[in-house]
């Protein structure tokens, strides 16, 4: 009998591979990988910035908001009081929001008419400084104009660059009692006249005498006559030397009205031509019918507030100053009248 073999028969099965997992992996990989890019940014920031910006950095990060919120812990900061702002939320996107103070005054209101004519008024006040600045550093190298610095005084009053060019004891501007310039006070002028074209602003012009009683054969000439023949002559002589003719607004003769010092009404610095660069104001006033500019208003005993005095000093030393007018160290009285 042939012996029977068990046939065992074992049955494997296959496995096919890792299960599926999901994409959720790939998620996490990306963010880490986002947060190791900002983090080497922030880094690299860090270290490439300086230590205020770095100062600021860390400011805004305490105080992020620019109005005003409520929180338990404020901290202070220089971009507004801190705290989470309790201002409600803008839907009309990023460009409705202000990016700083001054963006912020922006959005708040147009510019008007007045801010227009206030920026005009600042533009037009630095343009007559500038000139006042050149002429003073043109008469202090110019070695023409050496002997005669102290007879020209500049200064900006309310109605603008105000040029003055005064008599000295035994060097008048003007022959006596005449309205005949000297050869230097021309000299003067014509420097004066370049300068002067420079600006689109108009002058005016007026003369200056001292208190002495003027008569001669026509008794209806006096001091009023001649300040104002005077102040037409140096208009003369500036035309003469390249100033516009349309720049003058004004040439008036003011006589002994407006001393320059008053104290000593026959001082030979109360003998002057007076020439304002006037701003736009002024001159818009000096031209109107129903409003007549007053010179007395500029007078150099009563400057405005804004007034800063430049006395072009000569080489020489100046004379003992009057009591009364420490502003002008070098002019002396004469007793004889012009």
């Amino acid at each position: 009998m042939s012996e029977l073999r068990q046939v065992i028969i074992v049955r494997r099965k296959k496995k096919g591979g890792h299960g599926h997992h999901g994409g959720a992996w790939k998620v996490a990989y990306a963010d880490f990988v986002t947060a190791m890019m900002a983090f080497f940014l922030v880094m690299w920031l860090v270290g490439a910035g300086t230590k205020q910006q770095r100062a600021a950095i860390s400011e805004y990060f305490k105080n992020p908001s620019l109005t005003q919120g409520q929180s338990t812990m404020a901290p202070s900061g220089k971009m507004g009081p801190g705290g989470a702002s309790t201002s409600m939320i803008k839907l009309g996107g990023a460009m409705d929001l202000p990016k700083g103070p001054g963006d912020q005054q922006a959005f708040a209101k147009p510019a008007t008419a007045a801010d227009v004519d206030k920026l005009a008024k600042e533009k037009e006040h630095r343009r007559l400084e500038q000139l006042m600045k050149d002429l003073s550093e043109a008469i202090a190298k110019s070695q023409a104009m050496a002997p005669y610095k102290d007879q020209l005084l500049l200064d900006i009053t309310s109605e603008g660059l105000r040029i003055q060019i005064v008599d000295k004891q035994n060097r008048p501007m003007f022959d006596t009692g005449s309205g005949a310039l000297k050869s230097y006070t021309v000299q003067i002028l014509h420097e004066l006249a370049g300068f002067i074209n420079q600006v689109p602003n108009q002058i005016s012009i007026s003369g200056h005498t001292d208190n002495a009683p003027y008569i001669r054969a026509d008794s209806a000439y006096g001091n009023w006559e001649l300040s104002a023949d005077r102040a037409n002559a140096a208009r003369r002589t500036l035309v003469d030397g390249g100033m516009s003719p349309e720049k003058v607004a004004r040439v008036v003769g003011l006589a002994a009205s407006v001393p320059f010092d008053k104290t000593n009404p026959s001082a030979p610095i109360n003998r002057r031509i007076s020439i304002v660069v006037m701003t736009h104001e002024a001159a818009k006033a000096a031209m109107s019918p129903e409003v007549a500019g007053n010179d007395a208003d500029a007078s150099p005993q009563a400057p405005s507030s804004t007034a800063q005095m430049t006395h072009v000093r000569s080489m020489n030393p100046p004379a003992a100053p009057a009591p009364s007018s420490p502003a002008m160290t070098a002019m002396t009285p004469a007793q004889a009248p012009r």
